[in-house]
């Protein structure tokens, strides 16, 4: 039985686990990343969760996801702020600490690939993996496969300016849809709207939920920002399913049916895609970089992968 390791660098938590033959991951531990002590502090948790699934699994094998931007074919993490990597060979040292072919991917286009094969976007051709959390972003899904764009940053769904002159952002830009939409800035503008801070995004939807109305305002306009940039996601793309991770679609029911509502009431002559929640949850990035590992394996990739 052939095994691989994957892994799923986040700010926070490295997640990993192992998959076999038919590339489920099973057996998933995390570590925290300590990416607060320096890039280099962040790289050597990686390096050591990876020895560690190593020593237990004997992979033939390793995936790795990470945020920010990514280039695939090189293997780089070109820019990873939360971890503060820039221009980080992250294939490369893997491999060498390892000894193993390894292939990189990005955390939601690897995300992205779960969904598309064991997850909600199973038998759809066209479709966008929305993970809404901390941030915001997309996997633009076609045929199976996600696209990169010519320079790594297909997919800033998070970035579409959807509040012109709104709240300051940090790319640079005012108004992007992560300053209105994502679970930080939920608790942003609801502590800047009732001076209570500590709240989370799900205390602000409990809240919403129960009338209160401070936390509806906050909760809607998330809402509708959401639509708005969808909406253009929609007019460009014409998926046939949209799938929401992340943290916000933990709430479930109540936010899926009001952001389908709030999608329906903006389309004119484009075709309304299925929103549904997405079926991995915070598996989906270290699910996929199992799957991008079993590929690397299927399509004998390894020689081409220092």
């Amino acid at each position: 039985m052939t095994t691989v390791i994957a892994l799923d660098v986040g700010g926070t938590r490295v997640k990993g686990g192992a998959a076999d033959e038919d590339g489920v991951l099973r057996d998933t531990d995390s570590w925290p990343t300590g990416a607060d002590r320096g890039p280099e502090a962040a790289l050597e948790t990686v390096l050591a969760a990876a020895r560690a699934l190593a020593d237990r699994h004997r992979p033939a094998a390793v995936g790795i996801a990470v945020p920010g931007i990514v280039d695939e074919p090189s293997g780089t993490a070109v820019l990873a702020a939360n971890l503060g990597w820039r221009r980080l060979p992250v294939r490369d040292r893997l491999a060498e600490h390892l000894g193993l072919p390894v292939v990189l991917g990005h955390d939601v286009r690897a995300g992205g690939l779960a969904e598309a094969r064991i997850g909600a976007g199973r038998g759809s051709r066209d479709f966008l993996f929305v993970p809404v959390g901390t941030g915001i972003a997309a996997a633009v899904m076609s045929e199976g496969r996600a696209a990169a764009g010519s320079h790594a940053r297909a997919g800033e769904l998070g970035h579409l300016v959807v509040r012109p002159g709104g709240d300051a952002c940090p790319c640079g830009g005012r108004g992007c849809l992560e300053t209105v939409a994502s679970a930080a800035a939920v608790a942003r503008r609801y502590a800047a709207a009732t001076g209570e801070h500590g709240a989370t995004a799900e205390d602000v939807a409990a809240r919403a939920a129960a009338g209160e109305r401070a936390a509806v305002t906050v909760w809607t306009e998330a809402i509708e920002a959401l639509a708005d940039a969808l909406t253009t996601a929609i007019t460009l793309l014409d998926p046939e399913r949209v799938v929401i991770g992340g943290g916000l679609a933990r709430a479930g029911d109540p936010y899926l049916t009001a952001l389908r509502a709030a999608v329906a009431e903006r389309l004119t002559f484009q075709t309304m895609p299925l929103i549904l929640p997405a079926a991995l949850g915070d598996r989906a990035g270290c699910q996929g970089a199992a799957l991008l590992a079993r590929d690397l394996l299927a399509h004998d990739l390894p020689r081409a992968v220092r």
